[in-house]
């Protein structure tokens, strides 16, 4: 086995990026990444029926959203179908397979009787030591010949030691009548000519490994290492459905999640490196290990993952943050913002960031900075320009023109003027928001008076106060 650790995500394309999937790909990306390896994408598009290149696509956005960059060129399952057969016929010409020529009526019939019987209805085909010289010229399927007696060791970084009785395997059909190789087959060809040296995925796969060891044996190929981690479940403790809401990894984005956030919060969906709960993605390259995945389900729970991205948005850098707002609004299908508006919000970054946990909330706090004059205040803010407001703003504006644009100057000037009509700045902050941004919850006025500049904020003063 190579010492270089290869990993493999291999998702079907027959639907949308799901967030298990996800999290399956990302925790073959960390483990890859963080050892200095190779991760790798195949497709196993053998389901001609249900495939589709827009199910491709949005897998492929999925992982370019959360930036799951991978090694080489994208693997195709279906073209490699001549491979699969080539190894199908090897291991026939070894003594290592054999031709089947029951139908499947005669299958069906001997699981009926099996089952009426009460005995096991896995499958003992009568061709398995047969003459060659009996065959008939018929269709036929190649089946794998199971050992028989003892048992399958899957050894399992997650799970542990699984043991498996070989009473319990049948002779797996490898090849069919059509001369098509099944996924079984498919997929231990595929991740042997590929290096895989880890396979990381669900625990749904469990059961495979041990048919799937049948062929790396019979080839005396290498078995790589497993971890078969566990599913993902909604709150119920069921496992993750439409019930429990959005399932697709573009749907995150269009919800306005950050990437950064989400793969913090899927990365602890089922793995641990301490009390860690936030952490950098070079963190989790340095720390991911498949000794910290545990056995049981993860629970998804969509506040932990809004505290989560909070606090990624808290600490991104600001003309990162302003490209991904970007990319939010056209996941979304919301119109883009210009380049005026695009370097506002940028400058406008510091005193957005901090408390936003989405890219949404985010883009609403930044009202102020994306709405043009004359201002529209919604209710609760036309509630503050009353009479009396629009009498203060008017006396107010003067006092500003003249003063040094920076938060300690305009700090006192506020204060200074509250004092002089014997009230406290509070009284002043209503009317204020009211006028600069047309809301009753915006961030500091001193920091939207900055990030507007002068003439902008007399420019709103005034209209209010008019």
């Amino acid at each position: 086995m190579s010492a270089e650790v290869v990993t493999r995500f291999a998702p079907s394309p027959t639907g949308f990026l799901h967030i298990g999937g996800a999290r399956t790909a990302l925790f073959n990306w960390l483990y890859a990444r963080g050892k200095g390896g190779k991760f790798l994408l195949r497709i196993e598009d053998t389901d001609r029926a249900r495939s589709t290149p827009e199910a491709t696509d949005a897998i492929l956005q999925g992982l370019a959203w959360l930036g799951l960059d991978h090694d080489g060129e994208i693997v195709s399952q279906f073209e490699n179908a001549p491979r699969h057969a080539e190894v199908a016929r090897e291991l026939l010409d070894a003594g290592k397979a054999y031709k089947c020529f029951a139908t499947q009526e005669e299958i069906n019939t001997f699981r009926e009787a099996a089952k009426a019987e009460g005995r096991s209805t896995l499958y003992h085909s009568p061709w398995r030591d047969a003459d060659p010289a009996s065959h008939p010229d018929a269709p036929y399927v190649i089946r794998i010949k199971a050992p028989q007696e003892g048992q399958t060791v899957i050894r399992d970084r997650v799970q542990g030691d699984v043991t498996i009785s070989n009473a319990q395997l049948d002779d797996m059909v490898l090849l069919r009548s059509d001369g098509t190789p099944v996924y079984m087959l498919a997929v231990v060809v595929d991740d042997h000519d590929m290096g895989v040296t880890h396979v990381i995925r669900g625990d749904d796969h469990l059961n495979n490994a041990a048919r799937q060891m049948m062929i790396y044996q019979a080839m005396g190929w290498d078995v790589p290492v497993w971890a078969h981690i566990p599913l993902i479940h909604g709150p119920d403790g069921k496992k993750l459905s439409k019930r429990h809401g959005a399932l697709g990894a573009q749907e995150y984005q269009a919800m306005g999640y950050p990437a950064a956030g989400m793969r913090n919060y899927l990365a602890r969906l089922g793995w641990s490196h301490g009390d860690d709960e936030f952490f950098t993605d070079a963190q989790a390259k340095d720390w991911f290990d498949l000794d910290g995945i545990r056995k049981s389900p993860a629970q998804f729970d969509l506040k932990k993952l809004e505290n989560i991205c909070g606090q990624h948005i808290a600490v991104s850098d600001d003309a990162a943050l302003r490209q991904e707002c970007q990319d939010y609004l056209a996941a979304a299908g919301l119109p883009p913002l210009d380049s005026n508006l695009t370097q506002g919000l940028e400058r406008a970054m510091y005193c957005l960031k901090e408390r936003a946990k989405t890219l949404p909330e985010l883009i609403e706090k930044a009202h102020f900075i994306l709405t043009n004059r004359p201002i529209e205040p919604d209710e609760k803010a036309q509630k503050a320009l009353d009479t009396e407001a629009r009498g203060i703003l008017t006396e107010l504006t003067p006092h500003l023109q003249d003063a040094s644009w920076t938060k300690e100057t305009l700090e006192e000037v506020m204060n200074s003027f509250a004092a002089a009509h014997d009230t406290k700045f509070g009284k002043l902050a209503g009317p204020l928001r009211a006028a600069l941004a047309g809301r009753a919850v915006t961030p500091s006025v001193f920091d939207m008076m900055l990030v507007l500049g002068r003439d902008e904020t007399l420019a709103r003063l005034t209209d209010a106060a008019a």
